[in-house]
């Protein structure tokens, strides 16, 4: 149909709303083209609206027919844009309790913040075999599809879970691998032990890398993908797991009203048991790595309770006693770690000391079994290269701090790794794998006061996965059309491939990052100030604020974000003080978690020796 002839006298539109974000309105003149002012009533308030015309760029969106609102897949309706997404989707949630919608293949989801009885074995058994447009849009019929084309087409599947920070990723994640876990399964004892062994890696990996912020009491933070293997008759012999981006930076610095990982107050909530009487724990609000949020307690959340599953989960997953008690141990030095105190030298301010009697001092060294009077010595100086000798150089009270965060956060990071590791040993295929399918769940897109080197990462591996929406909703589905000459009406969508290639290309920020990082005398304000000269004015997604000079602007798929330079070297070379790191290799306590550190230990100094020299 024309302009002229669906613009008409009583056509219902959408328009812009200051708080709503879109109201509906209704035409009381038939608008032609050419007119240089169209006449809408908005559909609640009655209130007249003359809207300039420029051009047909600025014809309100037209509202789909009642018949269609409500439907359950986005796809059927008339005119698919904004403003009729949200409020399908509105409609769905409001009045039908639906959460879910599809839009093609893929599946929407709200999160209803609070436990809904949608996911129990019925429901698994209801979903099972069953085509995915014949039930209700559900997270069970994504998954019952990803196993079908599995065996149908024999063709290994993957499941990618995205949106914002909040928006229920994690959950969703967990209940399609309960599906694949039930499904998959096998009546046979051992077999069965394999798809439990899978479940118990969740709430280990919650404990130690998700935590509270202020849009989640359990967000993660750090990336998964969970590659899950079939044998040839399609029942679950194993998994892998790959992460990525862990926020080790919450380690030492957690936001008003937010937490650092729930491992560290599940810990602090099993203080009084026996064995932890030796590692001097208490109140989570006493440690300076726990208390900067200010509330440490999640409403209906037992921490202690929390820290038995997790315990039930590291000794299903093969943990022994011997081992979880050292990884508790070292999480235990951790919280000491960030109370010791670094002073000024008050005759010379280029100087710092530690007090020698500070009990947290003393409890760092006996937990990890190192020399107390050499780690407070390392903590206030260090070595650097010249020409033909080693100068120890005295650290400035703030460059001792620092140094002390970056041990903690290389210290947590290896404790990850090790036990995302160990999880990997235990759930590794030892039968022959036939196919798989891969459940990645990764942060959402984030943008808060304050934005840091965190965010970018975060925000930059959206917009790949967003690349990835819309090349199988509407490139790919479009270019068919075109190949079989299938008339179609060209949807005009957000094409973020130009934002991408600001953030990897050559000479883009990455790019000029990895560079300014290599020089010996880089700063987060050199590289800021390339990045100006580069592409400010030149590339659109880029912009810089009026009242700073260190800091920029990225114009993403969903939202504009300032972030802060300031951080951005020293997050990307991510270093330690290498005496740090001899000390720990040094250390009498022969955790079995440290020896993975030290054979990590030569590639780490290798990494540093660059930074060393002057």
């Amino acid at each position: 149909m024309t302009t002229a002839e669906l613009y008409t006298k009583g056509a219902q539109v959408w328009v812009p709303h200051p708080e709503l974000v879109w109201q509906g309105a209704e035409l009381t003149k038939d608008y032609k083209p050419g007119d240089k002012e169209m006449h809408l009533e908005t559909e609640e308030e009655k209130e007249a609206i003359v809207k300039k015309m420029k051009s047909d760029e600025d014809l309100p969106p037209l509202r789909n027919p009642d018949i269609l609102v409500g439907q359950n897949d986005l796809t059927s309706l008339s005119y698919l844009h904004e403003p009729a997404v949200l409020y399908n989707l509105q409609v769905r949630f409001l009045q039908n309790n639906a959460i879910y919608t599809y839009c093609g293949i893929v599946l929407v989801a709200i999160n209803p913040y609070e436990q809904l009885p949608l996911y129990g074995n019925e429901m698994v058994m209801a979903y099972t075999g069953q085509d995915m447009g014949q039930m209700d849009p559900h997270i069970y019929a994504v998954a019952e599809e990803a196993f079908r084309q599995m065996q149908r087409d024999e063709r290994n599947q993957s499941i990618i879970v995205s949106g914002e920070s909040g928006a229920g990723k994690t959950v969703s994640a967990k209940y399609a691998m309960r599906y694949f876990a039930t499904v998959g399964g096998s009546s046979d004892d051992m077999e069965a032990s394999i798809e439990q062994r899978v479940l118990a890696s969740n709430p280990i990996m919650e404990a130690i890398g998700n935590a509270k912020t202020i849009r989640n009491d359990n967000s993660s933070r750090f990336g998964k993908y969970i590659q899950i293997g079939f044998n040839k008759n399609y029942t679950i012999i194993g998994a892998n797991m790959r992460t990525y981006l862990l926020e080790k930076s919450r380690i030492v610095f957690q936001a008003e009203n937010e937490r650092t990982y729930h491992i560290f107050y599940q810990l602090c909530a099993a203080a009084d048991l026996p064995e932890f009487e030796d590692f001097c724990l208490s109140d989570p609000m006493n440690f300076n790595y726990t208390n900067q949020g200010g509330d440490p307690i999640i409403k209906d959340l037992d921490d202690l309770e929390e820290f038995h599953n997790t315990k039930q989960a590291m000794s299903l997953l093969g943990f022994s006693d011997k081992i979880q008690q050292e990884i508790f141990r070292i999480l235990a030095a951790l919280l000491h770690l960030g109370n010791i105190e670094v002073d000024e030298n008050f005759k010379d301010s280029e100087k710092c000391f530690i007090d020698p009697e500070n009990p947290h001092l003393y409890a760092v060294a006996e937990l990890l079994g190192v020399d107390m009077n050499q780690f407070r010595k390392w903590m206030c100086n260090r070595k650097i290269t010249a020409v033909h000798q080693v100068i120890e150089k005295p650290l400035r009270s703030s460059e001792a701090m620092h140094g002390r965060d970056a041990l903690a956060k290389f210290l947590y990071g290896q404790l990850f790794d090790w036990i995302v590791s160990k999880i990997n040993t235990v759930l590794t295929p030892q039968a022959k794998e036939s196919s798989f399918i891969g459940v990645l769940d990764i942060y959402g897109f984030e943008v808060f006061e304050v934005n840091s080197f965190e965010q970018f990462c975060i925000n930059y591996a959206n917009e790949k996965l967003q690349q990835q929406f819309t090349q199988h909703v509407f490139k790919l589905e479009q270019e068919e059309y075109v190949r079989e000459e299938i008339t179609w009406s060209f949807i005009d969508f957000y094409d973020n491939q130009p934002c991408i290639d600001l953030i990897e290309a050559k000479l883009g920020l990455l790019d000029l990052l990895d560079e300014e990082c290599k020089l010996p005398k880089g700063s987060d304000q050199n590289w800021c100030q390339k990045l100006y000269d580069k592409h400010l004015k030149k590339a659109k997604h880029f912009d810089k604020p009026r009242m700073s000079n260190s800091a920029f602007i990225i114009f993403h798929f969903a939202d504009k974000v300032e972030y802060q330079a300031e951080g951005f070297l020293g997050k990307n070379r991510d270093l330690v003080n290498e005496e740090h790191i001899n000390i720990l290799r040094a250390s009498e306590v022969r955790l079995i978690v440290l020896e993975y550190l030290r054979q990590h230990l030569d590639s780490v100094i290798k990494k540093l020796k660059p930074f060393l020299k002057i």
